[in-house]
């Protein structure tokens, strides 16, 4: 097994905690959750909403994935928690849904939790194999 490389992603929104953007193992992409924050991590700026979260949180993913080669189609698996998971959980699928051709899907799981940083509705992170 090679050393891990620790990415930091120009252009990806700042980590509201001590993390890497990426961190890549033998061609593995490990992709850190990501919440609907702009550039500069300031909760009041999130969109309102599921539905907005949503769209900027896989916005954010793709700015991440981009950042090291890769893309959503790379994406082997992947993590969703929801702070709403009842109300939110068909209108977060529909969206999510919509950045993977069906048939290629990654696997997935979606938990319900208690809170996310910043009052986020929705989290999303990834595992990812290098082109």
């Amino acid at each position: 097994m090679s050393m891990p490389i620790f990415h930091m992603i120009s252009g990806a929104p700042q980590p509201v905690a001590p993390y890497s953007h990426v961190v890549e193992v033998d061609g593995w992409l490990l992709v850190t959750g990501q919440v609907a924050s702009d550039l500069d991590y300031d909760p009041g700026t999130m969109p309102e909403g599921i539905e907005a979260q949503t769209h900027k949180v896989m916005a954010n993913l793709r700015t991440v994935l981009q950042g090291v080669g890769a893309g959503f189609e790379n994406v082997v698996s992947a993590r969703v928690f929801l702070t709403h998971f009842e109300g939110d959980f068909d209108v977060m699928n529909r969206i999510y849904a919509s950045y993977f051709p069906e048939g290629q899907r990654p696997a997935r799981t979606c938990i319900g939790v208690t809170a996310l940083a910043g009052g986020a509705r929705v989290e999303i992170d990834l595992i990812a194999r290098r082109p």
